[in-house]
């Protein structure tokens, strides 16, 4: 048993399990009103699941969004499964819960920082997204607290 609480490890845990309640709530019901979410997770995470040409375009981090159009949600206790449109080309993901950076739905001005004390390398910005992505949000380098995030960068 350890001396302490680790109150980080037991709050990244609470906050991916929001996100897997929500999803889902997704799966079962579709998206609400105006609800729709930007996720942006690290594609160097040993368990996601992209395709190569995804990953050779977004090498250490992506964000997706679920808005319009997804198909064939999936929602376990690791992870989820989605199929989105990238330039008319659906491609099948799967992203683990500890692979996401951050989630965010700006219809209610909602979102989650998941920061990692893994991740030693700054990101790289890219010029081009696809259909189905936006603007990454710009993460500090200070790892190892999660918190929630402002949506400014979210907004256009």
């Amino acid at each position: 048993m350890s001396d302490t609480i680790d109150y980080g490890k037991l709050m990244h845990r609470a906050m991916r399990g929001l996100i897997q309640d929500v999803l889902t709530d997704v799966r079962d019901n579709g998206l609400p009103g105006a609800h729709h979410f930007f996720i942006t997770f690290d594609t160097t995470h040993p368990d996601v699941q992209i395709a190569d040409w995804l990953h050779d375009r977004y090498p250490s981090e992506m964000t997706v969004v679920m808005q319009h159009w997804f198909d064939d949600l999936e929602v376990t206790d690791e992870g989820f499964s989605v199929t989105l449109n990238f330039g008319d080309a659906p491609e099948h993901l799967y992203v683990p819960y500890d692979s996401i950076q951050t989630f965010v739905d700006p219809s209610v001005e909602f979102g989650l920082r998941f920061e990692t004390q893994d991740e030693d390398e700054p990101t790289d910005p890219t010029d081009e997204q696809p259909d189905d992505t936006d603007e990454e949000p710009e993460g500090e380098d200070d790892h190892g607290d999660a918190e929630v995030v402002s949506l400014d960068s979210f907004r256009k």
